[in-house]
């Protein structure tokens, strides 16, 4: 199976974080030379890793890139460095200041964010009044070192064979194989120093180094989706230094990783049912017309890959590709029709759209060339998630499978081994994190009504944690600040951010 293909159909969900203990701090004085450096800012032409990431970057012509130096353990900040990717897309007019962005994931690009997000607020206030920063974090994309489990040629060989999941798939995993994942990947990202460098409480205090390096007195930071836990770590680290922070996608600081996966799957289960019913309005139908009967037909259509992928774009298409493009399709109500075309094709023997869903959700481009998304956002992950035992993993794919029949691939499953286990260092993330913060300003929390993995229940726990306004946007999708596409939510996201104007309680935007 294709590692880094089978993980979309999970990413969103595997972000969903638990509770562990949190480091003790560094003395400041420590950190000057860090605080004090300068970026030496640079054309991006050497910064992107696949071609699609080179013909976004190209779309943003004043973009400008360039490294910068944090200590690999904060604890130890006069011993190895990592030096951070970071792109600033300068704003149109005369710059209040930086705008920090961090698309989520966790994995995601922060380049690609900044470069993408100049695209889709091109004409926003927000463009012409912040410089743009999106900054990939520790062991993401074109940092150094990055989290390197597998190589491309691996990937497309079907060689990557554990894949880089955990709990609520179909996988069956043996201690050797979660013992072999960790080995493989400390051997290709630099050593398990840096497998344990991963964590978000570390990637918080780069975004204030960062912070301090753009000559920001305080911060003003935009995070969508595992974003939002980056910046609720931050305001629990630094409430001093932040200006303003409006987090999109939200995911509960409360909640422990079998609490949020089941919640999320059963988001994703709603999402599919939601786009099973809009399928049924179309005079071609391969759920059928009845919405109540979308995921029994499913399942006739999707479980006879379990023993038998079928050919998909010169390559094959299992059980787990499947619903990982479903999954990866339900992002996003424009992405309906493509699900609903790929699970047709799979009526006709064909794997081709599903896969190829997967495909665009983790970046890969025409070349065969993928970014480190899956291979960042697992080990992130090992660094924020409580772990669980086999018998919890076990109960919790059970769960899964309960709120999200859809996924049921319908066999007896064991051997839910948390990927984790043998991780180089325990999970550092702590919980409930971001609650009851003293002198923290006003933020804004925007969260969808039908969010298919950070449900609005979410939205609406974070905003009381941090004591955020909250912004309720009616409809079916995943984030929508930086898309650009809804005039109610671009203006009180605007004001926000320029005038620190917070909309009025119970204020609702409509998809």
């Amino acid at each position: 199976m294709k590692s880094q293909a089978i993980l979309p159909a999970l990413s969103l969900a595997v972000l969903l974080t638990a509770c562990t203990s949190a480091p003790a701090s560094t003395l400041p004085n420590a950190l000057d030379r860090f605080y004090e450096q300068r970026i030496a800012w640079e054309t991006c032409d050497d910064y992107a890793s696949t071609a699609i990431e080179t013909a976004v970057f190209a779309a943003a012509p004043t973009a400008e890139c360039g490294r910068l130096m944090v200590p690999l353990n904060y604890q130890q900040p006069s011993g190895k460095t990592a030096r951070l990717a970071v792109m600033r897309v300068p704003a149109r007019g005369e710059a209040i200041g930086s705008l920090v962005i961090n698309p989520g994931g966790p994995g995601g690009s922060g380049l690609f964010a900044a470069a993408a997000t100049s695209l889709g607020l091109a004409e926003n206030p927000v463009t012409e009044s912040f410089d743009l920063v999106g900054l990939d974090p520790r062991g993401v994309g074109r940092s150094e070192p990055s989290i390197d489990c597998f190589t491309d040629t691996d990937t497309e060989a079907d060689e990557g064979d554990v894949p880089l999941t955990t709990q609520g798939t179909t996988v069956q995993w043996t201690e050797a194989d979660t013992r072999a994942i960790v080995d493989r990947c400390a051997a290709g990202s630099g050593g398990a120093d840096v497998l344990a460098s991963v964590g978000t409480r570390d990637a918080a205090r780069d975004i204030d180094v960062l912070r301090a390096v753009l000559g920001d007195e305080k911060l003003t930071f935009l995070g969508q989706s595992y974003g939002t836990r980056l910046g609720a770590v931050y305001a629990e680290q630094f409430p001093q230094n932040i200006r303003a922070m409006l987090l999109d996608g939200a995911i509960d600081p409360h909640l422990g990783t079998a609490q949020r996966r089941i919640g999320a799957f059963a988001g994703f289960q709603r999402s599919f049912e939601q786009m099973a019913a809009y399928c049924a309005t179309q005079a071609i139908c391969p759920l059928g017309h009845d919405p109540a009967g979308a995921t029994k037909t499913f399942a006739q259509i999707v479980r006879p890959l379990y023993d038998t992928p079928v050919p998909a774009l010169g390559s094959e298409l299992s059980y787990n590709e499947a619903i990982g493009g479903v999954i990866s399709g339900l992002y996003t109500e424009t992405a309906w029709p493509r699900v609903i075309a790929g699970i047709a094709q799979l009526q006709q023997g064909r794997g081709d759209e599903l896969l190829q869903l997967t495909y665009d959700f983790a970046l890969r481009d025409a070349e065969g060339r993928w970014t480190n998304f899956t291979e960042a956002l697992y080990a992130i992950n090992c660094m924020d998630e409580e772990r669980l035992s086999e018998t919890e993993g076990d109960e919790l794919r059970a769960a899964i499978f309960g709120v999200a029949p859809f996924m049921d691939p319908g066999v007896q499953l064991t051997g839910a081994r948390d990927g984790c286990e043998h991780w180089p260092a325990e999970p550092t993330l702590g919980c409930p994190y971001a609650t009851e913060i003293a002198g923290l300003p006003t933020t804004l929390v925007v969260s969808i009504t039908g969010d298919p993995t950070t449900p609005h229940a979410s939205g609406i726990s974070l905003a009381s944690a941090l004591g955020s306004a909250l912004l309720t946007v009616e409809g079916e999708g995943h984030t929508i600040v930086t898309a650009g596409t809804n005039d109610c939510v671009n203006a009180i996201a605007a004001d926000y951010l320029i005038h620190l104007e917070l909309p009025p309680a119970g204020t609702s935007c409509r998809l």
